[in-house]
């Protein structure tokens, strides 16, 4: 549970606050090195992957992690949350190989061994930038996973890209089916500003985990360091009107946690029931927004119920 919880990490983090590059990069040599260090200790906690792909794009090389798992049917690709990087499914990655092969994506313009060269300035930019980096692997199609705003980056690229989305995963999504509350924007801002002290950070994190400690857990040292060493570019997030949601095409899971602070959870899984008719949506009632890492089996066997029926 330890890493998945501190993937919860701030949802505008890293958004608030940034220098005026064009592009998200590290502040320097030595902070892209100090961060590469707490990233591969973070990755020691995953299984073996078969390969580390670094997929072109017209926004940049993306990395991308290929696990193997039973090789049938369509496979899954997993978007993080904001700051989390690969490392953060440790805890999902056991599981998730159950039911099928696994790509693990670093997102574009954030912390994690993707790099990005050319700005991403809108909702299409992020949408054109992981379709891309689909194309590039060598299967057709995929059900794509996201967690927080990594379920954004997936809702977003089956509206604006859908062709080779099989299926949507939307687990505790942010800005997907309601907005983000006063109190975590307030919360989160500095928690973003990495001149703060850490525990500023730690305190974030912890809260939109429920309380559960976040200090000395790998996964958690490689947040804190990207946040300390990298200083990200990308459009903030806006929430996305149910009218387009409801013209989804892929099928759609959305897994709520009934104590996510990133949302109204009641109001969340509501718009979810009204606006995807034909998706399936499942209440974790004591999941907080940690629910990958906090209920990894049973996010395992609901996605497989899902696969079961998207196909």
């Amino acid at each position: 549970m330890a890493v998945a919880v501190v993937a919860a990490v701030a949802v505008v983090a890293g958004l608030a606050v940034r220098d005026t590059a064009p592009v998200g990069h590290f502040t320097s040599a030595a902070a892209k090195d100090v961060f590469d260090a707490d990233y591969r200790r973070a990755m020691a906690d995953m299984p073996e992957p078969e390969a580390a792909l670094d997929v072109r794009t017209g926004y940049g090389v993306v990395r991308v992690y290929r696990f193997d798992g039973p090789a049938d049917g369509t496979p899954l690709v997993l978007l993080p949350g904001t700051a989390a990087a690969s490392p953060m499914w440790a805890d999902n990655l056991p599981s998730l190989l159950e039911v099928r092969d696994v790509y693990t994506v670093d997102l574009l313009g954030q912390a994690g061994m993707s790099v990005q060269d050319r700005p991403i300035e809108t909702a299409a930019d992020q949408a054109r930038w992981l379709d891309q980096t689909l194309a590039g692997l060598p299967e057709e199609r995929f059900h794509v996973l996201g967690m927080s705003f990594g379920g954004w980056t997936a809702a977003n690229l089956a509206l604006r890209a859908p062709d080779r989305v099989a299926g949507v995963i939307l687990v505790d999504p942010v800005f997907v089916f309601d907005g983000l509350p006063l109190e975590a924007v307030v919360r989160s801002i500095p928690a973003s500003v990495r001149w703060l002290p850490k525990s500023w950070r730690d305190g974030f994190n912890s809260w939109t985990a429920g309380g559960a400690p976040v200090e000395d857990v790998p996964v958690a040292d490689m947040i804190e360091s990207g946040m300390q060493t990298y200083a990200p570019h990308l459009p903030a997030p806006s929430l996305i009107p149910e009218e387009r949601l409801a013209a989804l095409e892929p099928p759609v899971l959305a897994l709520i946690a009934g104590r996510s602070v990133v949302h109204d959870p009641a109001e969340a899984a509501a718009t979810a029931e009204r606006v995807l008719p034909d998706g399936a949506v499942e209440v974790y009632p004591d999941a907080t927004h940690a629910i990958a890492g906090e209920y990894p089996d049973e996010v395992a066997a609901d996605v497989a119920d899902f696969l079961a029926d998207a196909e």
